[in-house]
């Protein structure tokens, strides 16, 4: 199994920055894709950013040019930098791993456990 922790999640006024990290551990073969998704209140989890193993990044439209994502390969780690944080970023925010375990020839998601992210006016 993989286990994803995340960390550096809060509360700050709009405006300011925040950086998310996420870890993951266990008995991993790869990782392709990991990537961030969030969820506010009452809407359904969304896409924020996500990053391949080669380095190749994608962003939601809405965080482009704010929020950058990056990894360490080695470490099986990711961050998420945000800046010019809105009050529309407050969400919980969910690390993601497509993790291929030895032996497997798929891989499976993974999630973490989720970190709250909110920003005041």
């Amino acid at each position: 199994q993989v286990q994803l922790v995340e960390s550096g999640g809060g509360l700050v006024q709009a405006g300011g920055s925040l950086r998310l990290s996420c870890a993951a551990s266990g008995s991993i073969f790869s990782i392709n894709v990991m990537g961030w998704y969030r969820q506010a209140p009452g809407k359904q989890r969304e896409l924020v950013a996500t990053i391949t193993s080669g380095g190749s990044a994608n962003y939601a439209s809405s965080v482009k040019g704010r929020f950058t994502i990056s990894r360490d390969n080695a470490k099986n780690t990711v961050l998420l930098q945000m800046n010019s944080l809105k009050p529309e970023d407050t969400a919980v925010y969910y690390c993601n791993a497509e993790a291929t375990l030895p032996g497997r020839l798929y891989a499976t998601r993974y999630w973490g456990q989720g970190t709250q992210v909110t920003v005041s006016s």
